[in-house]
């Protein structure tokens, strides 16, 4: 874990108050996709954790939704600026586990850690179908993205008014084993449509990395914290 100062090249809105930063800077420490960073704003005392949407040599891709008011100070930020991010956090997904033909479910800001996992997938020659939902055509992100990866990718929106009109539930098929991020009821949903998996949680954190035991949740393997044990948890522990 290190605090690293990332240059910004890029900083836009991809969808309805949706923004993709892509940041110049060290990536080396990264082991996983599914692990996210925890970004330092100015005249803000908590960091702002956001999962990793991608991350090659010196880049790494965010993409965050605005949603108070420190990511609305990220949204304003500009190319050439600087920002610090404490990094990597957490555990991410483990494709080693993986069988040959996972569904990768995702739904609204939980789909941006689902890109890198899919392409290490893809690169593990694994053969990943994509589902994502969306509230509406609006809010639609990285579908094209998905695709160029090789990889069948459905959308679903809850309005209809892009793709097929429900719930990302309603692509996963008889998929038994399921790659999943998103909101906390989508993860109960796809979690009980598949016998097997992995699920990665959001939840209010302090500091990030363990010690403030805020971001404790029960397991059934005990209490573990989201931001330490977590984000991704095996669908064999989670207790609801």
């Amino acid at each position: 874990m290190k605090d690293i100062e990332f240059k910004i090249l890029e900083n836009r809105e991809i969808a309805r108050d949706v923004f993709r930063m892509v940041l110049d800077g060290d990536t080396s420490e990264i082991t996983a996709p599914g692990q996210f960073v925890n970004i330092s704003l100015p005249g803000r005392y908590l960091r702002r954790p956001i999962s990793i949407c991608d991350w090659s040599k010196n880049k790494l891709t965010l993409i965050y939704k605005v949603v108070g008011h420190g990511t609305e100070d990220m949204s304003y930020m500009e190319t050439g600026e600087y920002l610090r991010a404490l990094m990597p956090l957490g555990n991410g997904y483990d494709i080693a586990v993986a069988p040959e033909n996972p569904v990768v479910a995702g739904g609204g800001v939980g789909v941006p850690p689902l890109y890198a996992l899919t392409r290490k997938l893809v690169e593990a020659r694994k053969h990943p179908y994509v589902a994502l939902g969306f509230n509406s055509k609006e809010d639609v992100f990285y579908e094209d993205e998905f695709r160029a990866l090789g990889v069948p990718v459905n959308v679903a929106t809850v309005d209809g008014s892009y793709g097929k009109k429900g719930f990302v539930t309603d692509l996963i098929g008889d998929h038994s084993y399921a790659f999943s991020c998103g909101p906390l009821p989508m993860l109960k949903a796809v979690y009980s449509r598949v016998q097997d998996g992995q699920f990665s949680f959001e939840a209010r954190m302090g500091c990030g990395f363990g010690a403030c035991m805020g971001c404790s949740t029960r397991t059934k393997d005990g209490y573990k914290r989201i931001c330490k044990d977590g984000p991704v948890l095996s669908w064999k522990e989670i207790v609801w």
